[in-house]
């Protein structure tokens, strides 16, 4: 019974940063209405099932990019707002782990239409 109730919890913490990330990151919103677009081209398209699935996964990932960016800046904020070499490094470094993601997911696309 204990894994069922660590698994609870688990499921209501990660909704919860979900739901934060969403009232609190205009761009973690503009990434889920661009996977919301991605997601409805895929299925309107006549792609093939491994196609489909490579588009909605690569878009998730680029939302799982952006939830770690944002808990790497949150948590450098919450122990210093001074602006410090290392922060900058750190915090650019999450945003660029978003932007290799999303060109990744870019780099999906082209090829299948393409292809």
């Amino acid at each position: 019974m204990e894994f069922f109730r660590r698994l609870k919890l688990r499921i209501i913490w990660s909704w919860e940063g979900c739901v934060s990330t969403w009232r609190t990151e205009p761009s973690f919103r503009s990434w889920v209405w661009a996977n919301l677009v991605s997601a409805i081209l895929a299925f309107a398209l006549p792609l093939s099932p491994v196609e489909r699935a490579l588009i909605l996964a690569l878009g998730i990932l680029v939302l799982a990019a952006e939830l770690l960016n944002t808990a790497l800046e949150d948590a450098i904020d919450y122990i210093s707002t001074d602006q410090h070499p290392l922060a900058k490094r750190a915090k650019d470094a999450g945003s660029a782990g978003v932007a290799v993601t999303s060109i990744a997911a870019g780099v999906a696309w082209v090829i299948i239409l393409i292809g």
